[in-house]
C-alpha cells in the first residue's frame, strides 16, 4: 500500500497531473470516474493567491468526491509562499504540492516552477518553510534538472527529503528540454533505487498507454504514475492501464458514443461551475482531443471551436449522436 503519510492511494496509484486550463473540476470529474486514483488542481500562483485574485482562488474549489486531492501552488518568495499555503490549508486538501517542473517562460522567468531547478539551496529553503508552515502533507513535483549539466535529481530528491516532504513527482525532463524529445526515465529509476530515499516517487513523462505503464513500473521501480498529456480527452486511459496492470487485460477503447457523453459530461459541468458563456468557450480547447483519431471529425470540430451559442452547440452534438455511425466509418 503506498502511502502519503496516512493517505492511503492503493497498490499501485495512477496520478493525475496537475494542468494548467485543463485539469479544472469538470476534467477532474471525467478522470475520477474513469480510475484515477489522486488528482490535483491547476496549479496555483502563490502571489495570485494572496492578492485574492479571482482565477487563483477559483482554482482552489475542490468537492468531497474527489477526494484525495492535492492543490498545487508555485512561487519564489518564502513569505508569499507561505501565506499561500496557509491559505491553502483552510480549504482543507488531501496535501499541499509545490510545483518546481513547470517550463513556461511567464513561470520560469519570475523565478518560479523550474527556474528553482538553477538555485536547489533556494528550492530546499522555501521548501523547508512551506513544510514548517501547515499541517498538511507537503509534496513536491519537479525536473531532472536545468539542462544537461545540471541533472542533479538524486541529491535534490534527498535534500527535500530530508526536511520533511512526504512524497516526490519526477518528470523526466530538464527544463531545456521543454516536452521535447523523449523522457528519460533513468534517473526517476535511481532516485527509487536510492537506499535513502523513504518517501513515494512517482514517474511523469511519456506514459500513454496500458503497455508502457507495466513496462515502466518493472523497469524503474517507481510507487505509482503521474499522467498528464495523455489523459487530455481521454480519461479512459487510467482503467485501461488498471486492468492491463492487474490482469493483463486490454480494455475495448471508448465508442463514438462514449465519447460523445464525455463531452456532454464535460460541457455541462463547465457550465454549471463557470457559468454558460466561459463553459461554451473554454470546451473549445477540448473538442478535438475527445475526438481525436476519429475519421469526418474536422468539419464537426470547426463548427463546433466557431460556435459562441450554447443551443447551436447542443446542436452539434445532436448531429453527432445521430450521424456517429459516419463518423467513425
Amino acid at each position: 500500500m503506498v502511502k502519503i503519510r496516512s493517505l492511503e492511494l492503493g497498490e499501485f496509484p495512477l496520478l493525475l497531473a496537475p494542468m494548467e486550463d485543463v485539469s479544472d473540476p469538470p476534467f477532474r470529474a471525467l478522470c475520477k470516474k474513469h480510475g484515477v486514483d489522486m488528482m490535483y488542481t491547476e496549479f496555483i500562483s502563490s502571489e495570485g493567491l494572496i492578492r485574492d485574485a479571482v482565477k487563483s482562488v477559483q482554482k482552489m474549489d475542490i468537492f468531497e468526491y474527489e477526494r484525495p486531492i492535492g492543490v498545487q501552488i508555485f512561487g519564489s518568495e518564502e513569505k508569499t509562499m507561505v501565506h499561500a499555503a496557509k491559505i491553502i490549508e483552510s480549504v482543507k486538501p488531501d496535501l499541499i504540492d509545490i510545483n518546481y517542473g513547470c517550463p513556461v517562460k511567464k513561470v520560469a522567468c519570475k523565478g518560479a516552477g523550474a527556474a528553482l531547478l538553477q538555485d536547489i539551496p533556494k528550492m530546499v529553503r522555501l521548501t523547508n518553510a512551506v513544510v514548517k508552515a501547515v499541517r498538511v502533507p507537503v509534496t513536491v513535483k519537479t525536473r531532472l534538472g536545468w539542462d544537461d549539466s545540471t541533472k542533479n535529481i538524486v541529491e535534490t530528491a534527498e535534500s527535500l527529503q530530508d526536511i520533511g516532504i512526504e512524497a516526490l513527482t519526477i518528470h523526466g525532463r530538464t527544463r531545456a528540454q521543454m516536452y521535447k524529445g523523449p523522457a528519460d526515465w533513468s534517473l526517476i529509476g535511481a532516485v527509487k533505487n536510492n537506499q535513502r530515499m523513504r518517501i513515494p516517487i512517482f514517474g511523469n513523462g511519456d506514459i500513454d498507454s496500458p503497455e508502457k505503464a507495466l513496462e515502466y513500473k518493472n523497469t524503474y521501480g517507481v510507487d505509482g504514475l503521474m499522467i498528464g498529456r495523455a489523459a487530455i480527452g481521454y480519461p479512459w486511459i487510467f482503467n485501461e492501464i488498471k486492468a492491463f496492470l492487474t490482469k493483463q487485460q486490454s480494455l475495448d477503447p471508448p465508442s463514438i458514443e462514449d465519447r460523445i457523453a464525455a463531452v456532454e459530461e464535460h460541457l455541462d459541468f463547465s457550465i454549471r461551475w463557470k457559468g454558460e458563456k466561459v463553459g461554451v468557450a473554454e470546451m473549445k480547447r477540448h473538442y478535438s482531443n475527445y475526438f481525436k483519431g476519429i475519421a469526418h471529425f474536422k468539419d464537426y470540430r470547426t463548427r463546433l471551436v466557431i460556435a459562441n451559442d450554447l443551443c447551436e452547440v447542443l446542436e452539434i452534438i445532436d448531429e453527432l449522436k445521430a450521424n456517429f455511425a459516419t463518423v467513425s466509418s
